[in-house]
């Protein structure tokens, strides 16, 4: 019989008493400890398993469960005396930044002294004890959510010393989802502040912390050394390029198979393949998503469970806001074609809006992007470049920036729908009324980055809505924007799926008051350029007959538009 999947635990404890679905990842106790690093940072997509394997070692570790082998055994690290001999034997700090998601630095600040006086409360026996000094416990009970920022940089260094003296052992520091409050800090517009603080904490609880024995943190991305780890010349980075552990985090796909299998669904196996594959760790392709993989075995049919566990917004922001040029990449991505980066697997925060080699760094950081081909280089200046083909992960991932263009034409669905309805039917007189509608509200949707100019307005509109236009037409129509025709670059193309339907170009035009004395005269330069370089062309090679091709003319000038016909 197969057993039961307990969906959103995270609790080792709770899986094991429970005798819920796991599959077995306590290797990974095993190959950590013998690595001997000091301070290790492990970063994988969400809901990719971080949360519970913390669980899994701290309930291995700490001496809160000292007689609790019993949720170990028949797991494969119970099976050397060495390791069971040290299950229960160390004092363990174990937290968690995965809650910190405040929209200021205020309340960032205060919520992460809470969780520090919440820590100090866990451990109160020491208080009242003998291991305290009188100047200790003065320390202690000014921990509080209110606390100063030298008191708060070392409470965790400080509960190091005072667990030290109470069991003679080093202590072991688990910090999970550390990055989430440097992702909020990013989204919101307190970076520079949050970094500062946290900074000092880390600084005296993994650097000068001479109570420490070992640590793990995990988290999406490797925040750049230079903005938070500037001291920490003992951390070991585990990326997802990294071949440490490359198993331990998210199912392998015998895992997978053998999951199908208990439950009866073997014969589902390809479909499982194109849905939920396509995640690499170090030299370990075919990696699956756990939450996916668990939601499908208790569900029992296909969804974009993991696109849809949690907020997409700064992937969303960093689209919305980029350049034409991002807009265009997604518009390929989509396509399911793949692109080419030069990447840097550190995430600097605050270049994201300036460098798009950063932005495509955090998307394979969070899963949103897999690698098809690596390569690395060096120019004749002398220059390590390390080159990566990208493309979406998996058809989940695909589902996911789809919803999540179409939730950018929210504010004008009913006016965009009317649109792309008129266009199609070649209504030009309801395509000119709607357009205009769309326009005024999108125009400045597109062109909200931290330096918007009038010039980049038209290229984000743009592209803004051609992604709109691929998303919403995809079922009639292969949309393109900027491909090669005839004897230039027709700015968007649609070529239909059906032969009833009629293939559509289109070109966009801002006006210039120097030469064109109206719209009109833009239209119709818009429309001359169509004829005179050919973008036809494209179309009539796949068969189309020029009877067959629409050509449309879009002026702009400012936020008012202009649509002719050829």
């Amino acid at each position: 019989m197969a057993r039961t999947v307990g969906m959103g635990i995270q609790s080792f404890e709770k899986i094991r008493e429970r005798q819920c679905f796991y599959v077995d990842k306590t290797g990974f106790i095993k190959e950590w400890w013998e690595n001997q690093d000091d301070v290790t940072l492990i970063t994988r997509p969400r809901r990719f398993g971080k949360t519970l394997n913390m669980s899994m070692l701290e309930q291995f570790l700490s001496v809160e469960y000292a007689d609790r082998g019993d949720l170990f055994e028949g797991l494969s690290i119970w099976k050397e005396e060495k390791y069971r001999e040290m299950q229960g034997t160390f004092p363990v700090i174990s937290l968690s930044f995965a809650g910190m998601k405040e929209s200021s630095y205020q309340e960032a600040r205060h919520k992460i002294c809470l969780l520090l006086t919440n820590l100090y409360s866990h451990f109160d026996f020491l208080r009242d004890g003998n291991v305290l000094t009188d100047k200790d416990r003065a320390y202690w009970d000014r921990v509080s959510a209110d606390m100063n920022e030298s008191d708060a940089s070392m409470a965790i260094h400080q509960l190091s010393g005072y667990l030290h003296r109470c069991y003679g052992r080093k202590v072991i520091i688990l910090l999970d989802e550390y990055d989430t409050p440097m992702q909020e800090a990013y989204v919101h517009g307190y970076w520079k502040e949050l970094v500062e603080f946290i900074k000092g904490i880390f600084n005296s609880t993994f650097k000068t912390n001479p109570y420490l024995d070992r640590a793990v943190m995990t988290g999406i991305t490797r925040v750049s050394k230079e903005s938070i780890f500037s001291d920490l010349n003992h951390l070991e980075v585990v990326t997802s390029t990294s071949r440490k552990y490359e198993t331990a985090f998210g199912f392998t796909q015998q895992e997978v198979w053998d999951a199908l299998e208990e439950y009866g669904l073997s014969v589902k196996k390809e479909e499982v393949r194109a849905w939920y594959d396509g995640f690499t760790f170090g030299g370990q392709s075919g990696i699956y998503n756990p939450w996916s993989i668990l939601n499908y075995l208790d569900k029992q049919r296909f969804a974009a469970y993991w696109a849809n566990t949690s907020s997409n917004r700064l992937v969303g922001k960093l689209i919305q806001e980029g350049s034409s040029s991002m807009k265009l990449i997604m518009e390929r991505l989509l396509m399911g074609e793949s692109f080419s980066a030069q990447l840097d697997e550190q995430i600097i925060y605050d270049q994201l809006d300036q460098d798009e080699s950063a932005v495509w760094s955090l998307f394979l950081a969070s899963g949103y992007l897999k690698i098809q081909h690596y390569e690395g280089h060096m120019t004749e200046f002398g220059e390590w470049v390390e080159e990566y083909e990208l493309a979406l992960t998996n058809f989940e991932v695909k589902i996911m920036f789809r919803n999540l263009i179409r939730s950018w034409f929210a504010i004008v669905r009913s006016e965009y729908h009317i649109f792309t309805e008129a266009l199609i039917q070649g209504d030009l007189e309801t395509m000119n009324t709607y357009m205009n509608q769309v326009s005024e509200e999108l125009f400045s949707f597109f062109d909200t980055g931290r330096k918007p100019s009038k010039k980049a307005e038209p290229e984000r509109f743009y592209h803004g809505f051609v992604l709109g236009l691929l998303v919403e037409l995809n079922d009639r129509y292969v949309v393109t924007s900027n491909r090669e025709s005839g004897y230039g670059r027709c700015d968007v193309q649609m070529e239909p799926r059906k032969e009833s339907d009629d293939a559509i170009l289109l070109e966009f035009k801002v006006r210039n008051p120097k030469t064109e004395e109206n719209l009109e005269k833009t239209v119709e330069n818009a429309l001359a350029q169509i004829e005179n370089q050919d973008y036809a062309a494209g179309l009539r090679q796949k068969g189309i007959q020029d009877e067959r091709i629409r050509k449309y003319g879009f002026a702009f000038e400012g936020k008012t538009v202009l649509i002719g016909q050829a």
